[in-house]
């Protein structure tokens, strides 16, 4: 019954629209039921079942404490995946994908600490040193890295997994992703080779609701992980019992004898 509800929510949100039979790829044969008006209507049952799969594996994640790196550069995505990774606490790339930011990270990591140096500039009175023309300068760049890296901030180490709204035209995210042996999670749209995915959600990666529905579902599930995380944390610490009375009596009694 829960999986009724959950294709019906689904299909009140398009995720069933897929692309134009004509840019089909066939791998994605599987998730497709059947064509309407040259346009491939994709099986919402086997995406409901992905999507529990995907939800399952990225709770455990987050239950480790462990990063997704959300990537999502286009339009209609970029508002909605920020909104729903930053309540999740987990870093997003919703600007041009930098090159090697996984197979390169060193690098990326000295950039977005850049940001710390300039920061600290700006506190500790450096930055009043400076020329008009040099604060002008440090500004921009401040202004450009924050725009391009600002929400990896907090990402101090590779990524766990990837979570990616449209495979194909994030593609060099994927094959880096790929390069590293990163697991890949992905909403796969029709016209997409879903072969290289360890985590396919077979649904429409254009609209904005379809795009929402599945982003909330899957970071829903990692707070849940993190929350568990904490209870485990919580429990861990509670301090240990104190023995009773009774036990310590029984101690005194078998040492004496």
């Amino acid at each position: 019954m829960a999986n009724t509800i959950e294709v019906k929510s689904l299909l009140d949100a398009g995720v069933h629209f897929g692309h134009l039979t004509r840019k089909w790829d066939p791998n994605m044969a599987p998730y497709i039921y059947m064509e309407r008006n040259g346009i491939h209507i994709i099986n919402l049952y086997k995406t409901a079942v992905k999507l529990d799969e995907a939800n399952e594996a990225l709770r455990k994640i987050a239950a480790s404490g462990r990063k997704v790196l959300f990537v999502a550069t286009k339009k209609q995505a970029k508002d909605i995946v920020a909104e729903y990774a930053s309540a999740a606490n987990q870093p997003y790339i919703t600007e041009r994908w930098p090159g090697g930011m996984l197979t390169n990270f060193v690098t990326i990591r000295k950039a977005v600490k850049k940001m710390g140096t300039i920061d600290r500039m700006k506190k500790d009175g450096r930055y009043e040193t400076l020329s008009k023309k040099e604060r002008l300068q440090v500004d921009r760049l401040r202004a450009k890295l924050e725009k391009n890296l600002g929400s990896i901030t907090d990402m101090s180490r590779m990524p766990a997994a990837l979570f990616v709204v449209d495979t194909v035209r994030e593609h060099i995210a994927v094959k880096e992703a790929l390069k590293l042996g990163i697991p890949i999670f992905a909403m796969v749209d029709t016209n997409a080779n879903p072969r290289d995915i360890d985590f396919i959600i077979p649904s429409n990666d254009d609209a904005s609701k379809s795009i929402e529905i599945i982003v909330k579902s899957v970071t829903e599930a990692m707070i849940a992980g993190a929350q568990e995380r904490k209870s485990d944390a919580a429990e861990g610490d509670e301090p240990a019992k104190k023995p009773s009375k009774g036990k310590k009596a029984a101690t005194a009694t078998d040492e004496e004898e």
